[in-house]
């Protein structure tokens, strides 16, 4: 894939960090959160950076293309216009499920929160690959499609992740986006070996690659973005030089971000790990031993689907993806051949993760709610799924702990019944009389 841009060295723009990241040394490029930006008043940080001559990629979060419904025609619309606002030379998004539900299995639409893996068969192949020819068909310039990590393993899964990837490629001719910090997460909580799978991938597709940190807890790899960047991801950024020099490499940092000099640091190092392993290839080069990856055969079967193979295979994809999800964030049963305790650890985490960005989005509940938020959040979170994004998420919260009749403290109820009523207004709520009557309770402070 020659026409693809040779980026450099580049870190996650965020908010956050965007006075830091203008001023940070040596950045080519940089990559921001689609769902972030409003196209008609981008932040003048990325505008800034973009008079600069620096680069700046839409990465998208909420497409779900590894989901059995074929990819929304706003949320396409919408990465196509932050792509053009930005003049970005490619879009990126997940290999992921993020929802399920639905009009294919006649069940309410259930939002995870959260990037799913979905399982290396033949029917989510299938799948995904339609749903990547539609995102590619609606979008201006090329996608690439990041592999994520998992806490979680399928049952009956047909390829390695490595084969996975290399028929994705063959069959759409999407690039890719190889986050070495996930295939470390994969080997920890899979068992899976990172370098049988850059053997396998089709190394020539990559667009860039992402390096992030995370944490081991009770022998599970969570993902976090908020902590250093390991030994073990560098090492697989180095497997990974060794096959093929990267068009781009960015440093991912989405909380708890540290000060100036440790960002600055941690992109030296990438840059550094990148230079060694580049000077070691072209030793093994000069003295005749070039590294040659042994990648699987590909299935290049030229059957064709029919409407009917496909739509099957979406329903089975549907079923099977709403019985996960549904065990995630609803407490139903875990489907047959999950691992209960991974399950479980997934939920846990998925509350959690929910719990923090309603606290970011609706900052005035845990300040009203003080030390009671957090937890009351997980035990509402535990029977009750998020059906319609991290706002709507904070207004139904609200709603529930006012049916309760809480907080107990009743100036905090006070408080907390004006905030909700001020944003839900424009709704009628539910349970709409009993909610009007422990309104009124609590504003005459009884």
């Amino acid at each position: 894939m020659n026409d693809t841009p040779q980026l450099g060295i580049g870190i996650g723009w965020r908010p956050e960090i965007a006075d830091t990241v203008e001023a940070l040394p040596g950045v080519d490029w940089v990559e921001a959160v689609a769902e972030n930006l409003c196209t008609g008043h981008l932040p003048d940080s990325l505008i800034r950076l973009r008079e600069r001559g620096v680069t700046v990629v839409p990465h998208g979060v909420s497409l779900g293309l590894g989901g059995a419904e074929r990819p929304d025609a706003g949320r396409l619309a919408d990465l196509a216009e932050r792509a053009e606002a930005l003049g970005s030379p490619l879009v990126t998004e997940h290999i992921a499920f993020v929802r399920a539900g639905g009009a294919l299995t006649a069940s309410p639409v259930l939002e995870a929160g959260h990037l799913l893996p979905v399982p290396r068969t033949r029917d989510a192949l299938r799948v995904l690959c339609e749903n990547i020819r539609i995102a590619q068909d609606s979008l201006p310039v090329p996608l690439a499609v990041e592999n994520i990590a998992a806490l979680i393993n399928w049952p009956d899964e047909e390829m390695s992740e490595g084969r996975f990837l290399a028929e994705l490629v063959e069959r759409t001719g999407v690039r890719l986006l190889i986050d070495v910090a996930n295939l470390h997460t994969n080997k920890v909580n899979r068992g899976e070996d990172p370098a049988k799978a850059l053997d396998e991938l089709p190394v020539e597709a990559i667009a860039y690659v992402h390096v992030a940190g995370g944490i081991e807890r009770d022998g599970v790899w969570h993902d976090t973005h908020a902590h250093p960047v390991t030994a073990p991801v560098l090492d697989i950024l180095s497997e990974l030089r060794a096959r093929v020099a990267p068009p781009g490499v960015l440093l991912e940092r989405d909380d708890d971000f540290p000060p100036a000099a440790e960002l600055a640091g941690e992109l030296t190092t990438i840059r550094e790990t990148i230079t060694a392993a580049t000077a070691r290839v072209g030793a093994r080069a000069g003295a005749g031993a070039g590294v040659t990856g042994e990648r699987g055969a590909s299935d290049t079967s030229t059957s064709i689907d029919t409407d009917a193979d496909a739509d099957a295979a979406r329903g089975r994809l549907a079923l099977s993806e709403a019985a996960l999800l549904s065990s995630l964030v609803a407490g139903t049963p875990v489907p047959e051949g999950f691992d209960p305790r991974r399950l479980r650890v997934q939920s846990h985490a998925l509350a959690a993760k929910r719990a923090g960005v309603v606290a970011k989005v609706a900052p005035d509940l845990p300040e009203i709610l003080g030390k009671g938020f957090r937890p009351a959040f997980l035990a509402y979170a535990a029977h009750t799924p998020m059906r319609a994004g991290y706002r709507r998420d904070a207004l139904e919260f609200a709603e529930s702990l006012l049916i309760e009749g809480r907080p107990e403290d009743s100036a905090a109820r006070r408080r907390l019944t004006l905030w909700w009523r001020e944003r839900a207004a424009a709704r009628p709520p539910r349970r709409a009389t009993r909610l009007l009557r422990v309104a009124r309770a609590a504003l005459a402070g009884r």
